[in-house]
Order: structure tokens, then C-alpha cells, then sequence
């Protein structure tokens, strides 16, 4: 069966991918980054696109199509990439296209919630685009997943890593009902209703059991091995800490967080009864095949940004106390030592100062952090030679300033290596 997919590089998208390849699907992928995707997938057919910019060939794309997944969806807003372009616009225009092609059928991966009368943008454009597609002469089904657990899904990173804190903080208490549902079982339906003689005009997607936050973080502090209790955080507190910190994580937003207490729960029967099983319970979520994996990435979660931010620090309070703190006459006569004297030295110590200083502030923008490490490792390697050929006996004083310089070019690489723009999986 030949089948185009979007959103073929994320989280839910890519897994369908995995099944429909291995069932042996001819398969249609409509990506952003063609040459990543034609070396992950070798055998499909890759072709550029997506929503929010120019709109596809969809005639050409869809030419001998019997089946369309649409599996796009972003959790926040970036530049050339709107709810409404992507959630709506693109997707209808494709399920037009489809219908023009004459595709068989129609699978939107939606989310469960989702309406065009919620207030939250994510579950109200997502529901925008349902009404559309039910509305459409073709046959289609759309797909509702609960919060869908993977061990390479940043929404469970996030929460494995509240599991890894010694004192997980529990919003409101932890009561907010969800039902997660495994990556595999999600993966698993939509590759059945692939092939499914009939379908249905909706199909939700829940674990077996509905259960309260605070359990399900329970599970996830088990599986990855963490101990330590657990902690309530105020709704007040709550609400200001999404207040403060919410525009820079979509996780701590007011509206993630209206959506966390809105709860996320339904009746198993539809996905069991397609399964010919029950889907997998929490607690077998962690395993022996991801537990390491996901222990690690909860970690780094809270290690990324310390060790961004200590090394952020070091370059603004080394910038500060090189300018206005350490005796001016004594740095003077140290950069006389290797050759620079008068104005020419009065430049060099303001003008290192001053580039600490950038370097610590370029760390807090995304856009311009590599460049900073990478400015960073050279300042100090030049320093360290520097240092090693007019002031040698620094490597033999107790305290190591220049032996330092080794262990602390290892943390900004690796920092490098942890802030580089590997790209991220969406829903």
C-alpha cells in the first residue's frame, strides 16, 4: 500500500514509520530536511515540504496515494511556524488535495481534547482542522492520543527529570488525572487503521488506567532508579512561576498547565479492541531496553542548563573583577611581562574584560551559544600558551590556575557538544 505521511521526523510520526517500513509499505515522506530523512529512511521515498511556508505539489505527492497521515504538530509557536499554518491551513490543504487525488483515506493525528472551542491554541487549532476533515467527502479517522510516553519524547524527559529531583515537585498537589499511552501502542493502531477494511470516524488513544500525576511520577522515579519524596507546589506559587518562566519553557506555560488540570482521560475499550489487547500498563513504561537512555536524559535536563549557566557566570565575574576588582597596577605588570606596555597594555586588560563579558552574555542567547564555546575554548587555549611561554611558573602554583584550564576546556566542549541544535521531535 502506498501511503504519504507528514510530520514523518517526530515523535508519533516517525514511529509509524518504523511499523508501516517494517509491514512493508511503499511510503511517501513529506519532510523539512530531506537529506537526514533520506539517510534515516534509505528505502522510502523522501520529498521536501511541510506547513507553514510554500505549499507542496500535493498533486505530484499524492499521485497513486492510498492512504494520508497527517502526523504534524507543534507544541509552541516559532518564527514561520504558527498554530494556524500548521495545525489548520497546511493540513486542510493537503486534505483537499486528497480528496482532489482521490485517496482512499485520511488518518489526522490529533490530540485528545482537542475542539475549536477550547482556549488553549494547541487543542483548539488541532480541533479546527478535525472539523474540517469530518466535514470532507472521504473517508478518514481522527487519531487522539493521551500523553503518549517515549523514551525519546521531550515531554517525558521533562517528567522524568521532576522524577530525578530528590523532591519531585507535584503541581497543585499531583491529583490531575492522565492515562498515558506507549509510543508502541500508538505506533501499532495507526499502522492498523492502515490497513483496516473500516474505520472509525474517531479513535482515542489511552493507557488502560486513568491515574493521578503524582502516580505516574511515582512509576517514572522507579523505573529510572531515583529516590527521594515528593513535594506539593501551591496553585499560586504555580501560576507565578508560569508567570516568570513560562516563555522559556513550554512546559512551565499557563496554558500547558490549564491543559495538566483539565485532565486527560477516556475509555480503553476503542484501542484495546483494535489491538486485540490492552494496551501496556505505566509500569512497564521503564525498561531494561530505555531505562538508562531516559535516566540520562532526565538528568541533563537539570545538568544542561547548570552547566551553561555556571560557565556563564565565570566569564561575567571574571570580566568584573578583571575591570574593577583585582589591582589594576598588579595585572599591569603581568602583561608587562610578556611584552605589553603603556596604552597598548591599558587596551588589552579593558579590552579582555570587556570580550569575558560578551562571552558569558552570548551564552544566554540560543542563536549565538556555539559560537560563544567555540570563541571560548580558543580564548583559553590562546591564554594557556600564552601563559605556559612568560609565566611558566604558574603551572607549578599550589592553587593550578593554568592546570584548571584543562578540566574547564573539557566542560566547555562538552557544554557545546549538549547546547548544539540537534533539533527536536515535535508533540
Amino acid at each position: 500500500m502506498r501511503v504519504l505521511m507528514t510530520g514523518a521526523t517526530g515523535l508519533i510520526g516517525s514511529a509509524v514509520v518504523r511499523r508501516l517500513s517494517d509491514a512493508g509499505h511503499e511510503l511517501v515522506l513529506v519532510v523539512r530536511e530531506v537529506d537526514a530523512a533520506k539517510a534515516r529512511w534509505p528505502h522510502a521515498h523522501v520529498v521536501p515540504g511541510g506547513f507553514g511556508g510554500d505549499t507542496p505539489p500535493w498533486p505530484d505527492y499524492l499521485r497513486g496515494v492510498d492512504v494520508v497521515i497527517n502526523a504534524v504538530g507543534i507544541f509552541t509557536e516559532q518564527a514561520g511556524q504558527s498554530f494556524d499554518a500548521v495545525h489548520v491551513k497546511g493540513p486542510v490543504a493537503l486534505f483537499r488535495a486528497a480528496i482532489e487525488a482521490r485517496v482512499r483515506r485520511v488518518i489526522q493525528i490529533s490530540a485528545l481534547g482537542a475542539s475549536p472551542y477550547r482556549d488553549e491554541a494547541y487543542l483548539s487549532t488541532k480541533g479546527r482542522a478535525d472539523a474540517e476533515l469530518t466535514a470532507m467527502p472521504i473517508e478518514s479517522t481522527i487519531v487522539r492520543p493521551s500523553l503518549v510516553f517515549s523514551a525519546e519524547g521531550p515531554s517525558t524527559q521533562w517528567f522524568a527529570a521532576l522524577a530525578a529531583l530528590p523532591l519531585t515537585p507535584l503541581p497543585g498537589g499531583g491529583g490531575q488525572h492522565i492515562q498515558p499511552v506507549h509510543i508502541d501502542d500508538v505506533a501499532d493502531a495507526i499502522a492498523r487503521l492502515v490497513v483496516a477494511r473500516e474505520v472509525p470516524g474517531e479513535l482515542i488513544l489511552v493507557g488502560p488506567h486513568a491515574l493521578t500525576l503524582r502516580r505516574y511520577l511515582a512509576a517514572l522515579k522507579h523505573g529510572i532508579g531515583a529516590g527521594g519524596g515528593f513535594v506539593s507546589i501551591p496553585s499560586g506559587m504555580l501560576r507565578g512561576m508560569s508567570a516568570l518562566f513560562g516563555r522559556f519553557s513550554p512546559w512551565l506555560s499557563g496554558e500547558t498547565m490549564r491543559m495538566l488540570d483539565a485532565g486527560s482521560t477516556a475509555a480503553p475499550a476503542p484501542l484495546t479492541n483494535l489491538l486485540g489487547r490492552e494496551p501496556r500498563e505505566v509500569e512497564t513504561f521503564v525498561d531494561d531496553g530505555n531505562r538508562a537512555g531516559l535516566r540520562l536524559a532526565a538528568m541533563l535536563q537539570w545538568l544542561r542548563p547548570l552547566l551553561r549557566w555556571s560557565i556563564a557566570l565565570m566569564w561575567l565575574v571574571t570580566a568584573y573583577v578583571s575591570a574593577l576588582v583585582y589591582p589594576v597596577r598588579d595585572s599591569l605588570a603581568l602583561l608587562a611581562r610578556t611584552g605589553l606596555h603603556g596604552v597598548v597594555a591599558d587596551i588589552a586588560l579593558y579590552g579582555a574584560a570587556a570580550a569575558d563579558a560578551l562571552l558569558g552574555v552570548m551564552l544566554f542567547a540560543p542563536r549565538w551559544r556555539r559560537l560563544s564555546y567555540s570563541l571560548q575554548l580558543l580564548l583559553i587555549a590562546g591564554y594557556t600558551v600564552i601563559i605556559t611561554i612568560f609565566l611558566p611558573e604558574y603551572w607549578a602554583h599550589p592553587y593550578g590556575p593554568i592546570l584548571k584550564n584543562l578540566p574547564l576546556l573539557a566542560a566547555i566542549a562538552t557544554a557545546r557538544e549538549l547546547d548544539a541544535p540537534h533539533g527536536r521531535h515535535r508533540r
